[in-house]
């Protein structure tokens, strides 16, 4: 039986729409001690089977205690199968928390952890939700040289469920700094099988990091598979950050 698009999307993203925006790798900085980030942002999946993404997803960061943020998404989310009626509601909602237990220095990168929660409080029936509770266990390091900063790494998913995989994710990421506002960068990113009926999959993206003014942002990201499933996938975000004045 075909796998709802959303199901597998929302595994493939959901590190993505953490710090890792616009990418799907992440990275292991977390937000600083009592700071803010609030994206408003969808991400889109589409191939010659099916369609599906948020439109949109809230994404909420806080910098709790020194080197560590909470995280929670909340996404509406839809799946469009071909020849079938497109479906939208509410989907799982991811909860993590971010630390750095590594610092960065001239000669080391930084590094840190980011275990992610899917709870499934999305209808797994209408494709909005993976209906069993999932865990993702990353590592992610970091390290910058002047306008450069090269980050990645990736995890194990523990993925529950008949037909379902437990599976692998490795991304990595090259920025740059262009101007004093604005970022680009890619990336590449690879899975290995979700279920029996999903395959390993090995995609792309070119992303930029737009940022209107200190506290304002605009992120978006695209590319196409690799190999694998077929078709391209995109994300756009408006992002704000606050915190305390120094």
């Amino acid at each position: 039986m075909k796998r709802p698009l959303f199901i597998v999307l929302s595994l493939a993203w959901a590190s993505a729409v953490s710090a890792g925006p616009p990418f799907v790798t992440d990275d292991p900085e977390p937000v600083d001690l009592r700071h803010y980030e609030l994206y408003l942002a969808s991400q889109y999946q589409h191939s010659s089977r099916d369609a599906g993404g948020t439109l949109p997803h809230v994404e909420f960061n806080y910098g709790i205690i020194p080197e560590t943020q909470f995280h929670v998404i909340a996404p509406l989310a839809f799946d469009a199968p071909a020849g079938a009626p497109r479906q939208t509601g509410y989907g799982d909602t991811e909860l993590g928390l971010k630390y750095r237990f590594l610092g960065e220095t001239d000669d080391r990168p930084q590094l840190g952890v980011f275990p992610l929660v899917e709870l499934p409080t999305g209808d797994s029936s209408r494709g909005l939700g993976a209906g069993h509770t999932q865990i993702y266990l990353p590592l992610w390091a970091q390290k910058t040289s002047g306008k450069w900063t090269c980050y990645g790494g990736g995890g194990y998913w523990i993925n529950p469920g008949a037909g379902n995989r437990d599976w692998w994710f490795a991304g990595a990421v090259v920025q740059r700094q262009v101007l004093p506002n604005l970022a680009v960068g890619a990336e590449v990113f690879h899975e290995t099988a979700k279920s029996d009926s999903v395959g390993p999959d090995t995609r792309a993206n070119l992303g930029l990091t737009w940022d209107l003014s200190e506290g304002s942002h605009i992120l978006a990201s695209a590319g196409p598979g690799l190999s694998g499933a077929a078709g391209y996938q995109t994300y756009v975000a408006f992002q704000l950050t606050w915190g305390p004045g120094k």
